[in-house]
């Protein structure tokens, strides 16, 4: 006798055939047999993210597997599969399976995937959910130190200056997706030397060490963080990651260790703002070590009406004023024992005091603006124009400022971050 049995056997598991028996004289098998059942266990790996998961067939009278993960990628096929979660959430896994006996009902169960807690991922990132965060080489000294395997400091970047301009530049950004990649600009520092750029993308695996801590694993050979020296596993330690400062300390394959110090790549005007403010507040003085620390003129020719003293003639009650910028866009001024007041050009009592203060884009010349909310307001000199205050140049410890309207006469000044 004749059996003919036709199974669904999963088109995506068996191309676009199905499973058929053949009409044959003689025939000493069939396909038919027990329905298969579907089931499956689970393993969520909670040592590191991503979130690898382990499903292990637990099905019947079945020979053919499908899995669905629940979160948009491909079916897949196979016994016993992993995969991989980028995204906290609830996951309804589905499986069907195929045999002797037909096609399965799914089977269908919940898989939970944690967020990572840790407070070294969050900063690294920007967020556990969706989220990233670009990080360049701080510009303070020591961002880039080497140790010996005793720990003795081998090298050490100097301030200002200390690191090339083609790596001062590099970008690089972690994002909460698990995804790490390089801007290199237009070069790559390399073997003491800026050459070809070497922008590239790699996965990265975070695995928590402690409660506050962590480690990154680039999963792309060649991948690098801060120099293309090789490195042990391509594995950096999260010394420290804050809204401000990441910290990460990895050991080079010669055993020498190399940590880095990275600040965030904020927007132009949010840099001009933390270096005017620092990470909480600032203190800056009129800089009276140099020639024509204030000068009055127009927009045009910022000197033309008054070219300035020269270095050291302030009056000490003028050059011993210290104003201070928060980062919270408060503002304050200490002009300890007396204030220099234009007008009689006098030391008089102090008029020490704060205000409020906007920040923005700057009206005329200038990388931003000030603008002071308290009337009286003022930065060096009592009868500048206006609440204005365009900052022309700023750097860690200097400070060019410009009070007054591009329309009207203004006073720019030189200040000096106070030690």
């Amino acid at each position: 006798m004749k059996h003919i049995v036709r199974v669904a056997m999963l088109g995506l598991l068996l191309a676009p055939a199905l499973l058929t028996s053949c009409e044959k004289e003689g025939d000493d098998y069939t396909l038919e047999g027990a329905a298969p059942q579907a089931s499956f266990t689970t393993t969520v790996k909670t040592t590191e993210f991503p979130t690898v998961v382990t499903f292990t067939n637990t099905s019947k009278d079945a020979f053919l597997y499908q899995w669905d993960f629940g979160d948009g990628s491909p079916l897949e096929k196979g016994q016993n599969v992993t995969h991989v979660y980028k995204r906290p959430g609830t996951y309804k896994v589905s499986l069907i399976t195929a045999g002797r006996g037909g096609t399965s009902q799914p089977q269908t169960a919940n898989v939970v995937i944690a967020a990572p807690t840790s407070p070294a991922y969050i900063g690294l990132t920007n967020s556990t959910t969706t989220g990233n965060r670009a990080w360049i080489l701080s510009n303070q000294a020591g961002a880039i130190t080497k140790y010996a395997a005793n720990g003795t400091t081998v090298l050490s970047s100097s301030a200002a200056g200390g690191i090339p301009a083609c790596q001062a530049d590099d970008e690089l950004t972690f994002t909460s997706t698990y995804a790490y990649s390089y801007n290199a600009g237009d070069q790559t520092y390399a073997d003491g030397a800026c050459g070809t750029a070497k922008t590239g993308t790699s996965d990265f695996v975070f695995t928590p060490i402690g409660a506050t801590g962590g480690k990154i694993t680039l999963q792309k050979e060649g991948a690098f963080i801060g120099e293309t020296t090789p490195t042990k596993d391509r594995s950096y330690e999260i010394l420290e990651a804050t809204e401000t400062t990441l910290k990460l300390r990895t050991e080079n394959a010669d055993g020498t260790f190399t940590q880095y110090t990275f600040r965030p790549q904020l927007s132009a005007l949010d840099r001009v703002k933390l270096l005017l403010t620092g990470t909480t507040s600032k203190t800056w003085m009129l800089q009276n070590d140099v020639d024509a620390p204030i000068i009055v003129g127009t927009e045009d020719n910022p000197a033309a009406y008054f070219p300035g003293v020269k270095k050291g003639e302030l009056p000490t009650c003028q050059s011993d004023d210290e104003y201070t910028f928060f980062a919270n866009d408060k503002f304050t001024y200490n002009a300890k024992d007396q204030t220099f007041v234009a007008g009689p050009y006098e030391c008089q009592a102090p008029r020490s005091g704060g205000s409020d203060y906007t920040f923005g884009p700057a009206d005329g010349k200038g990388i931003a603006m000030i603008e002071f909310k308290k009337a009286g307001t003022f930065i060096g000199v009592t009868d500048a124009p206006d609440l204005t205050y365009r900052i022309i140049s700023i750097d860690d410890t200097h400070l060019v400022l410009r009070a007054g309207r591009p329309s009207g006469t203004v006073f720019e000044m030189k200040l000096v971050a106070k030690p």
